[in-house]
Formats: C-alpha cells, sequence, structure tokens
C-alpha cells in the first residue's frame, strides 16, 4: 500500500479510541456459532483486544468448538466487551461486523491468533490484511472504522450489557446461566456443560 494509505488508515485508526466512548442507541445481536436447539447456551463476554481472551480464543476454544459446538451439543454466544487494548477491540469488532454473519467468527479468530503481532507494530496493516482475506476492501474497511455511529452504538450496548449482567472483566462465561470466571479451562467449561445438562 502508498504511504498515503497507511497514514489515511492510521488516522481512522487513532479516531477509534475516542469515538468507542461516545453513547449512541443500541444496534445488531450478538453472534452466535452451534445449533440453536444445542441443549447447552455457552456465553462468552471478551474482547478482541483482550491479552487473556486470545490466550482463551487460542489455548480452550478450539476444543470446545470441536467438542461440542460442531457436535450441536453447544450454542456458543459472544457478546463484546471493549477491553484491553480499547483501538484494537473497537476496530476489531467493527471490521468483524462489517465482514458480515458469516465472516465474523473468521474475523475474530484471526485477530486473537495475530494480537501481539497487532498491538507490537500499531498493526493496522495486519487488521486490514485480515478484512480482506474476509473480502472487505481497503476502502470498505476504512469506512467500517470510520463509522461512528457503529462505534458509538457499539459502545452504549456493551456497558450496558456488562452492567445488566455483572460482568466486570474479561473473559467471563455463563453456561446455561451458571457464572464463570477467570482462567476457564476445558475442564471447567466441561463440568459446567455436563451440570447444565442434568
Amino acid at each position: 500500500m502508498r504511504r498515503g494509505g497507511h497514514a489515511l488508515l492510521a488516522a481512522v485508526w487513532m479516531m477509534a479510541v475516542g469515538a468507542a466512548y461516545a453513547r449512541a442507541a443500541p444496534t445488531s445481536a450478538d453472534m452466535a456459532l452451534g445449533s440453536p436447539k444445542a441443549p447447552v447456551t455457552v456465553i462468552e463476554y471478551a474482547s478482541v483486544g483482550c491479552s487473556h481472551c486470545a490466550d482463551w480464543a487460542r489455548e480452550v476454544y478450539p476444543a470446545l468448538k470441536a467438542k461440542y459446538i460442531a457436535r450441536g451439543k453447544v450454542r456458543f454466544v459472544l457478546h463484546e466487551m471493549l477491553t484491553g487494548e480499547p483501538t484494537l477491540a473497537a476496530a476489531g469488532f467493527l471490521t468483524a461486523r462489517c465482514a458480515g454473519p458469516k465472516r465474523y467468527f473468521q474475523v475474530v479468530d484471526a485477530i486473537f491468533a495475530r494480537q501481539d503481532d497487532i498491538v507490537k507494530e500499531h498493526g493496522l496493516g495486519i487488521l486490514l490484511g485480515i478484512a480482506n482475506d474476509a473480502g472487505l476492501s481497503a476502502t470498505r474497511f476504512t469506512a467500517c472504522l470510520n463509522d461512528a455511529a457503529a462505534l458509538t452504538a457499539m459502545d452504549d450496548r456493551t456497558q450496558a450489557d456488562a452492567a445488566a449482567h455483572g460482568v466486570t472483566g474479561t473473559p467471563t462465561f455463563f453456561v446455561n446461566g451458571q457464572k464463570l470466571e477467570g482462567h476457564v479451562s476445558l475442564a471447567d467449561l466441561d463440568a459446567a456443560i455436563v451440570g447444565a445438562r442434568r
């Protein structure tokens, strides 16, 4: 990309923090994977800007997905939060939303996989690459990050959601309503899922 393109995207990146803390009406439902008929719902409150969330996504989530979500035993729902690196959180989730429901988790998973690099390099270029892989052009990507209404709506929605459910940190999980906080292993989720099915 030409230097001018990097400068434009960098400016958009810097806008994300300030705009994300404004107020607006809530929009968009939370994203989900797995069968709506699954007997257990696992809700995760997470941020693509949260290092602990990225660790969980890399170390535990693949096993949860293979063991339960892919087999129709669990419905997984992601509630977005703007914790950790708020700029990355806002920009990452806006990118995932713009990619659409079918590519949403592709973007989220890719951001978690490259989170360290994105943070170290202030990696708007990395995020743009992730967006391109999900079918977004550079122009569309820039427009998504520059959508002030979406940013303010996201902040309002996530703060209200966290307050309503007593979520004070990420990641936080609910397994059919049972709250799990801190380092949640696959064994912890196994036990909660078994208990929820009784």
